[in-house]
This record gives C-alpha cells, structure tokens and sequence, in this order.
C-alpha cells in the first residue's frame, strides 16, 4: 500500500529522519521518502494506515488531512 501524508511540522532533514524511523518501527521493510521542502512523505508500506498515522503523531509531528 502506497501513502502520501502531508506532515505541515516537517521542517528539516532530521525531521524526515525521524519519521522513516517511526514508520519503520511499525514496518521495518517500508519505503520512506519524506521531503521537507514539500512536507509530504510517501511510504510504501505493508502495515495499516492507522498504525503509520499514530508512529508519526507520537513521533510528534502532525499530518493534514
């Protein structure tokens, strides 16, 4: 499953560090690619929406609808 989620709070390449490394927490063999010039961060990804919404809240970023 293909995911593209705009993180407005994702400012810098460590932010996007930050995120595949949660997501990867939940689905080690997921795809990050996170742009801070965008904000958007696509992930391929096997685990549920849900889950790779909640790693990246409590990672402490925000995603828009």
């Amino acid at each position: 499953m293909t995911l593209q989620l705009k993180v407005p709070n994702m400012a810098c390449s460590a932010c996007s560090e930050a995120i595949a490394k949660a997501v990867k927490a939940i689905d080690p063999t997921a795809t990050v690619q996170a742009d801070p010039k965008t904000k958007f961060v696509d992930i391929e990804t096997q685990a549920a929406e849900a889950a790779i919404r909640t790693a990246i809240t409590t990672a402490g970023y925000t995603i828009s609808a």
